[in-house]
């Protein structure tokens, strides 16, 4: 007979502290010039009241899309035992471009470190345009299959 892994439920105070940890995220929105949903893989750091920020290119595809769904679904997956993920459906509630050198700094280090965060913003994005995006949760689907067969 061959065991089932079942998933639970992430607590709030787990799925915030999974959340902070360095995931690259699954960015999703609707499209609507007869292409699939546009699917991209983002770096994204949290704020204090809980949502969550990203920033790109505006002349990019993914932030057109953005700015005229106003709505964008993120999946956060640890891909290595034991499986978890976080999937958010949020609605966009803040945007500021260009993005300020510090929620760059902030974004960067997050996945490179400090000194690396500095670094890749200074030679990187130095000059580049860039639009930071708020959003705020609206959904939340977890599952955490830490717990092994059952």
């Amino acid at each position: 007979m061959s065991k089932k892994f079942a998933a639970k439920a992430f607590s709030e105070a787990d799925r915030q502290k999974f959340l902070e940890e360095r995931h690259v995220a699954v960015l999703s929105v609707a499209a609507d010039d007869g292409r699939p949903p546009a699917s991209v893989p983002i770096w994204y750091d949290c704020t204090p009241e809980g949502n969550i920020r990203f920033m790109t290119g505006p002349s990019r595809r993914k932030a057109k899309l953005v700015d005229k769904a106003g709505v964008v679904t993120l999946v956060v997956q640890r891909e290595e035992l034991p499986y978890q993920h976080v999937i958010v459906e949020g609605t966009v509630v803040d945007t500021v471009e260009p993005t300020p050198p510090a929620a760059q700094e902030a974004i960067a280090a997050r996945y490179l470190g400090e000194e690396g965060g500095r670094e890749y913003v200074s030679r990187r994005l130095d000059g580049r345009e860039s639009k930071l995006y708020t959003v705020r949760p609206d959904r939340w689907f977890t599952a955490d299959y830490s717990g092994g067969p059952q």
